[in-house]
C-alpha cells in the first residue's frame, strides 16, 4: 500500500515537471503590461568585431534574442530570424542574437553554418539579471523604435506571432 502510494506520487511529480518543461520551453506566451526601457549594453561578438551597443540601434525596431548552439527550440527559431532580417531590414527592423554560450568557442561555426545574417553578442548572467532574469532559452524581447521594451516571448513562438509584432511595431507613429 505504501509503495503504492510512493509509486503515485513519483508519476505526479514526473507529470507536473514534464507539463512544467513543455510550458517553458514550448508554449510561447508574449508579455509586458506596460512598455519600458531596455537596458543599454555594450557586448564583444564572439567573432571578434568591435563590442555591440544596443543603443546604436535606437530608431530601428529591434528583436533581442537570447539563445545558445545546445537549444533545440533556439535552432528551430533561428532559421526564421534569418528569413525576418531578410524582409525587413530595409524597413528599420534588427535582430540582435546574445548567445548564452558557457564560451564563445562554439559560436562562430554556428553562426557559419545556420546562416545568420544579424550580429551576435555574448551574453552573461548580469545582463541577464538586466532583463529580468533568463532562466530558460530562447526568450526573445521586441524593442520599439525609441529604446522602449514591447513584448517578451518565453520559449520558442511561431514566426507569424513574431512577424505581426514586428510588422505593428514598424508602421507605429
Amino acid at each position: 500500500m505504501k509503495s503504492k502510494r510512493i509509486l503515485t506520487l513519483l508519476i505526479l511529480i514526473l507529470a507536473a515537471a514534464y507539463a512544467a518543461h513543455l510550458y517553458l520551453t514550448h508554449t510561447p506566451h508574449a508579455t509586458i503590461a506596460q512598455p519600458h526601457p531596455a537596458p543599454d549594453f555594450t557586448l564583444p561578438q564572439p567573432s571578434g568585431g568591435p563590442p555591440l551597443k544596443l543603443s546604436d540601434y535606437r530608431g530601428k525596431v529591434v528583436l533581442l534574442d537570447f539563445w545558445a548552439t545546445w537549444c533545440e527550440p533556439c535552432r528551430a527559431e533561428i532559421p526564421h530570424f534569418v528569413d525576418l532580417q531578410n524582409k525587413y531590414s530595409a524597413q528599420g527592423f534588427q535582430i540582435l542574437g546574445v548567445s548564452m554560450d558557457d564560451s564563445p568557442d562554439p559560436v562562430p561555426a554556428f553562426v557559419k553554418q545556420f546562416k545568420m545574417n544579424y550580429p551576435v553578442v555574448m551574453g552573461n548572467a548580469k545582463l541577464g539579471e538586466q532583463y529580468g532574469g533568463v532562466l530558460g532559452l530562447p526568450i526573445a524581447f521586441l524593442i520599439d523604435r525609441q529604446g522602449q521594451i514591447r513584448k517578451k516571448h518565453i520559449g520558442a513562438t511561431d514566426a507569424s506571432v513574431f512577424e505581426k509584432e514586428i510588422t505593428d511595431l514598424l508602421t507605429e507613429k
